[in-house]
């Protein structure tokens, strides 16, 4: 856990902010290397997306998780925009950035679904290095590793987990759902030049992260969760499942053969 990574100039750069940042960059590269093996995504679409759904995201993220945490930003209101150091639900991020995507395809005049295609490799890998930045910052962290205490960290004394559980191993769950993430966002890059249909690729998506994000929640330790509960995230993740099952059900097919890869 390293929270802050070096001081520049007096200032603390913060892990998690540096691992944001390189999240955008991998996204943007994303798109720029899916853009050149298609017509209609010129090299300033990536930029320009990039800007549009990182902004979109994080103010997303972070109204979702200010409202689950109303309580404490209440009476400390002046943290709400200190992003630097954590705070995001990333499901919240997802549905804001979603409706930005919207209204950048129609901007742009591109189809929607074509839209969505290119889109969502480069949010998985920009996710992924997020969830790296999270467990450099010491949030979204593990429950107990009673079971297989190998496998866990024990966070410095300092830090919120480490205050929480004491010496105690913890699963680091951020780093599995950062390495889930890097291998659905491989299965995106191939699929993409693949695809048969408008949508297939953010149907995929649906059908792969959901289920990988359902599982882990019963591994993290902060207080919403619990061994043996089912929520808010699980329940989200359940009817994003869904929604990728009706997606495949009912996009249409007619975007003929797959394009080269």
């Amino acid at each position: 856990m390293h929270p802050i990574l070096f001081t520049l100039f007096g200032f603390p750069v913060r892990a998690y902010g540096v691992m944001a940042a390189l999240g955008f960059l991998a996204a943007v590269g994303t798109w720029v290397w899916l853009g050149r093996r298609e017509n209609g995504f010129p090299p300033e679409t990536a930029t320009d997306l990039g800007v549009w759904l990182m902004l979109s995201g994080i103010l997303g993220s972070r109204i979702a998780y200010v409202v689950a945490n109303w309580d404490h930003y209440r009476a400390a209101p002046a943290e709400i925009v200190r992003i630097d150091q954590g705070g995001l639900i990333f499901y919240g991020g997802l549905i804001l950035a979603s409706l930005a995507l919207v209204v950048f395809a129609r901007r742009r005049r591109i189809p929607l679904w074509k839209m969505a295609d290119y889109a969502i490799p480069g949010l998985a890998a920009g996710h992924a290095l997020g969830r790296i930045g999270c467990f450099l910052n010491g949030c979204c962290y593990g429950r107990a590793a009673v079971a297989h205490p190998a496998w866990g960290v024990v966070y410095p004394a300092c830090s919120e987990p480490g205050q929480a559980f004491a010496g105690v191993p913890l699963y680091p769950v951020q780093l599995l759902e950062a390495a889930g993430l890097l291998a659905i966002w491989a299965v995106l890059l191939r699929a993409y030049p693949r695809r048969r249909r408008d949508g297939g690729v953010f149907a995929l998506y649906l059908l792969l992260y959901p289920p990988l994000r359902f599982a882990l929640e019963y591994l993290r330790g902060d207080p919403r969760q619990g061994a043996f509960h089912v929520d808010a995230a699980q329940w989200i993740s359940l009817g994003l499942w869904i929604c990728g099952w009706t997606l495949v059900a009912l996009l249409p097919k007619d975007r003929g053969a797959p394009s080269k890869p």
